[in-house]
C-alpha cells in the first residue's frame, strides 16, 4: 500500500505544480507549449518503466501474475501506448465540446485539468471493479473480448454516424434541470450570480459533458488494457499517465486534428488485435515484446498513412 500512496501522492503533487506554478494564468497554450509537455508527458511515462522494473524487481509492489520485471515493465508500456492511442477519439470529442460551448482557448487547460481529476477517480473505480472482476471470474476476459472485437467492427462498418451535437445530448439536458445553465461565461469561473441564483457557466458544462465521455471512452479502454494484464498497479498506473499526457496531446494536436482523421484505422487494429487476444488467451500465448511491436506499429504506419492522405487531399482540394 505505500507504494500505491506515494504513487497517488505524486500524481496530486504533478497536479498541484501544473495548475498552481506552471498554469497559474490562463493563458493559449501553443502548439510549441504543448509539443514541449507532450515530450516531457511521454518521457516522464517511460522513465517510469524503468520504475517499475525496479518495483517488480525488489518486492516492493504487490505481484499476484509473479511477473518479472522485464515483462511488467514491457506491460506498463504496452497499456499506456494503448491507453494514448484510444484517447485519440476522446481529443475529436474534446474538441466538438469546446467549439460548440464556445470555450475561450485561453480557459481549456483549466477544464481539462478539473477533468482529469474526476478521470482519475473514475477510471480508478472502473479498474478497480474490472480486476475484480477478472480476477475472480476468468470468464469475463471472454467478454471483454468480445466486447472490443464488437467495437472494432462497429468502428469500422459504421461511418455514417450523425454527428455528436453536446447541446442536444442527455447529459446537458439533465444539467440543465438540476441547475440554471447560463450563456455567459466570467473569466475562468464555473459557476455565476443570475437573478435566478446561482448558474452554471459554459465551462462547467464543457466540464461535465467531457467527464461523462471519458467515462463512456474508458468502456473500451478499460477492457483494452485487462487484455494485456490484470495486475492492478500496472493497469492504473499506465491510465494515469496516459491521462496526464492528454491534455498537452490534446492542444498540441488541436490545430492539426484533420490530418489525423484516418487514424481510426489503427484504432480499429489495435482494438481487434487485444479483443482477440483476450478470446484466444486458452490456446495461444502471445509474448509482451510482440504485443508491445505489434501496438507501436501499428501507431506509426496509422501516423504516417493519415498524415500522407490529409496531403493529397490538401492538394486535390486546392486544384
Amino acid at each position: 500500500m505505500i507504494v500505491w500512496i506515494l504513487f497517488i501522492v505524486l500524481i496530486f503533487i504533478i497536479l498541484a505544480l501544473d495548475l498552481g506554478i506552471f498554469n497559474k494564468t490562463p493563458h493559449i497554450i501553443s502548439t510549441k507549449e504543448a509539443s514541449k509537455w507532450t515530450a516531457i508527458w511521454f518521457t516522464l511515462s517511460m522513465l517510469f518503466s524503468g520504475v517499475v522494473y525496479w518495483l517488480y524487481s525488489t518486492d516492493y509492489v504487490l505481484n499476484p501474475n509473479q511477473l518479472k520485471p522485464s515483462v511488467a515493465a514491457m506491460k506498463f508500456i504496452t497499456g499506456y501506448l494503448i491507453e494514448l492511442s484510444l484517447s485519440i477519439d476522446n481529443i475529436f470529442v474534446i474538441a466538438l465540446i469546446f467549439a460548440s460551448f464556445k470555450i475561450q482557448k485561453k480557459y481549456q487547460h483549466r477544464v481539462l485539468f478539473w477533468g482529469i481529476l474526476g478521470a482519475i477517480v473514475f477510471r480508478g473505480l472502473m479498474i478497480y471493479f474490472g480486476v475484480l472482476l477478472i480476477n475472480k471470474f476468468t470468464w469475463t476476459a471472454y467478454i471483454f473480448g468480445a466486447f472490443l472485437l464488437f467495437t472494432a467492427i462497429k468502428m469500422l462498418f459504421t461511418k455514417d454516424e450523425e454527428e455528436f451535437n453536446p447541446k442536444k445530448s442527455l447529459i446537458y439536458k439533465i444539467l440543465g434541470k438540476i441547475i440554471p445553465i447560463s450563456t455567459h461565461t466570467e473569466k475562468d469561473h464555473f459557476f455565476i450570480k443570475t437573478e435566478r441564483g446561482n448558474a452554471a457557466t459554459p465551462l462547467f458544462v464543457a466540464l461535465i459533458v467531457i467527464e461523462v465521455m471519458d467515462v463512456i471512452f474508458a468502456v473500451d479502454s478499460v477492457p483494452a488494457i485487462l487484455a494485456i494484464t490484470s495486475d492492478p498497479f500496472l493497469v492504473f498506473s499506465s491510465n494515469i499517465f496516459a491521462i496526464l499526457g492528454l491534455r498537452s496531446l490534446y492542444f498540441f494536436l488541436a490545430n492539426m486534428l484533420e490530418k489525423f482523421s484516418h487514424l481510426e484505422y489503427s484504432l480499429i487494429a489495435i482494438l481487434s488485435f487485444v479483443g482477440l487476444k483476450m478470446l484466444l488467451h486458452d490456446y495461444i500465448e502471445i509474448p509482451e515484446w510482440a504485443s508491445l511491436s505489434f501496438i507501436a506499429l501499428t501507431l506509426v504506419i496509422g501516423v504516417i498513412v493519415s498524415i500522407q492522405i490529409s496531403k493529397k487531399e490538401n492538394i486535390s482540394e486546392t486544384k
